[in-house]
C-alpha cells in the first residue's frame, strides 16, 4: 500500500511541475529525445544499408530480369513470327514444286501415251499391211493355181478334142463339161 502512496504522490509532483512548464519539457526529457532521435538516425541508417540495400537490389534485379524477360519474349515472339513467315513461304515453294512436278508429270503421261498410241497405231499399220501383204500374196497363189488349173484343164480338153475329132458342136458341150468341173463361177468371175 505504500507502494501505491508513493506512486500517487510521484504522479501529482509531475502533474504539478508539468502545469508549471509551458511545454512540460526538462533536461531529462531533451536529452533522451535527443539520445532516441541519434539512435533511430543509427538504427534507419543501419538498416537502410543492411537490410533497405539488399532489398533494393533484389528488387532492382527482379525488375531488371523481368525487363529482359519482357525483351526476351518480345524478341522470341518476333523470331517465331518470322520463322513463321519463313516456313509459310517454304510450305508455299513446296506446293509451287509439287505443282510442278505434277504437271510436268502429267506432260509426261500424255506424252507417253502418245508414243503408246503412235506405236499401236504403226503396228496395227503394220499387221494391215502385212495381212494385205498376205492377201494379196494368197489371191496371187490362187490366181496361179487357177491358170495352172486352165492350162491341165485346156491341154485335157485339146487331148480330149484331138482324140475325138468332133464337130463343133460336140466341142463346145465339151468346154461346157470342162467349165462345170472347174467350177463355171469361178471361171466366169475372173
Amino acid at each position: 500500500m505504500t507502494d501505491i502512496l508513493f506512486g500517487l504522490r510521484t504522479a501529482n509532483l509531475m502533474f504539478l511541475t508539468e502545469e508549471s512548464r509551458i511545454f512540460g519539457v526538462d533536461a531529462q526529457l531533451l536529452n533522451d529525445v535527443i539520445i532516441q532521435a541519434i539512435a533511430t538516425f543509427i538504427l534507419f541508417f543501419f538498416v537502410s544499408n543492411v537490410l533497405f540495400e539488399p532489398v533494393k537490389k533484389v528488387l532492382e534485379n527482379r525488375t531488371e530480369k523481368i525487363k529482359n524477360d519482357i525483351e526476351s519474349a518480345a524478341k522470341d515472339k518476333e523470331d517465331a513470327a518470322d520463322l513463321k513467315a519463313e516456313y509459310d513461304e517454304k510450305l508455299r515453294a513446296i506446293d509451287k514444286e509439287r505443282e510442278e512436278i505434277l504437271a510436268n508429270a502429267r506432260i509426261k503421261a500424255q506424252k507417253r501415251e502418245a508414243k503408246i498410241v503412235d506405236a499401236a497405231n504403226e503396228e496395227a499399220a503394220r499387221i494391215i499391211a502385212r495381212a494385205n501383204q498376205e492377201i494379196e500374196l494368197e489371191k496371187s497363189k490362187a490366181s496361179d493355181e487357177m491358170r495352172v488349173e486352165i492350162v491341165r484343164v485346156a491341154t485335157a480338153m485339146a487331148a480330149k478334142i484331138i482324140e475325138q475329132q468332133i464337130d463343133e458342136s460336140k466341142q463346145d458341150a465339151l468346154i461346157e463339161e470342162t467349165l462345170k468341173e472347174m467350177g463355171g463361177s469361178t471361171w466366169l468371175s475372173r
